[in-house]
């Protein structure tokens, strides 16, 4: 690798989604030169705020230990050389969009464990497509094509255009 700073960062929360970016970014990074940066985010929910001190060890350590899972099941005992990790504490969208400053990609899943199921992006991977400065590349965990909403199938659209 030639440039030590490119980077492709990886926002991982421990969803299919995610250990799937995980994945397309080992595949990605060769070709863009880059090393992989893993980032987990965590925070105390907002419901703690002004109840209970929060216990930030085992908010910490819960998401350590989903980034350690996530990186097991993406790569097994092959994880790449060039893959370095972190754990950030604060909102994770804030955080992706600064740890991919300069990076030349973020990948995030398309949605994690919360929200709302039939939402195309989630919350996260839509700040991230709005607010970073590099290449977002959202991952859909199955790889199913799914037609717009509306109902038109795109797929068969194409059927019926000629090839120029």
């Amino acid at each position: 690798m030639d440039n030590p700073e490119a980077k492709i960062v990886v926002g991982v929360d421990g969803s299919d989604s995610s250990v799937q970016a995980l994945r397309l970014a080992a595949r990605l990074a060769p070709a863009l030169d880059a090393r992989i940066h893993a980032v987990a985010c965590w925070d105390f929910p907002q419901m703690y705020a002004g109840y209970v001190p929060p216990d930030f060890d085992a908010f910490e350590a819960d998401a350590t230990q989903t980034l350690t899972e996530a990186i097991g099941k993406a790569f097994g005992p092959d994880t790449p050389a060039n893959m370095t990790h972190e754990l950030v504490r604060g909102p994770a969208p804030a955080k992706l969009v600064e740890a991919a400053a300069g990076a030349a990609m973020l990948v995030v899943g398309r949605r994690g464990h919360g929200g709302i199921m039939g939402m195309h992006l989630g919350s996260v991977s839509s700040a991230c497509v709005s607010h970073a400065a590099c290449p977002v590349l959202v991952i859909h965990s199955d790889g199913r094509y799914a037609p717009h909403h509306l109902g038109r199938d795109l797929r068969a659209e194409g059927e019926n255009t000629p090839a120029v």
